[in-house]
């Protein structure tokens, strides 16, 4: 799409960090949908007691349980995430002063082995 200047209306932009891996995402959303029905039903609770209604102490036990289980939700991407990264290891690049060691030691040993040979 062209708005006139020569420019394009959408800029596509690098992202400024790697997408998660697809179990610790999964991990992820199901927390996330864990901790909001916990949040739901402690508002229910919260209102249901206030109103001194008949639903206030189901509603309490079961905020007690959902917490329970919204916490080993969020526990779960963490464990997930260390496995993931012990499994297949993260992404790890020299510097660029270490490669340049590594460049200058590679050329001392060529030269000894071409000494060596003559």
């Amino acid at each position: 799409m062209d708005i006139g200047r020569g420019d394009t209306l959408w800029q596509e932009e690098p992202s400024t960090r790697p997408r998660m891996p697809d179990p610790v995402r999964t991990a992820a959303v199901r927390a996330v949908i864990i901790v909001a029905v916990t949040l739901v039903q402690a508002m229910v609770a919260f209102l249901s007691t206030l109103a001194g209604s008949w639903l206030a102490f189901p509603a309490v036990l079961s905020t007690v349980a959902s917490t329970i289980v919204a916490t080993w939700g969020v526990l779960d991407v963490w464990v997930t995430r260390q496995v993931w990264i012990q499994r297949n290891g993260v992404e790890s690049r020299p510097s660029s002063t270490a490669r340049a060691l590594r460049r200058e030691r590679r050329r001392a040993r060529r030269q000894e082995r071409r000494s060596a040979a003559a």
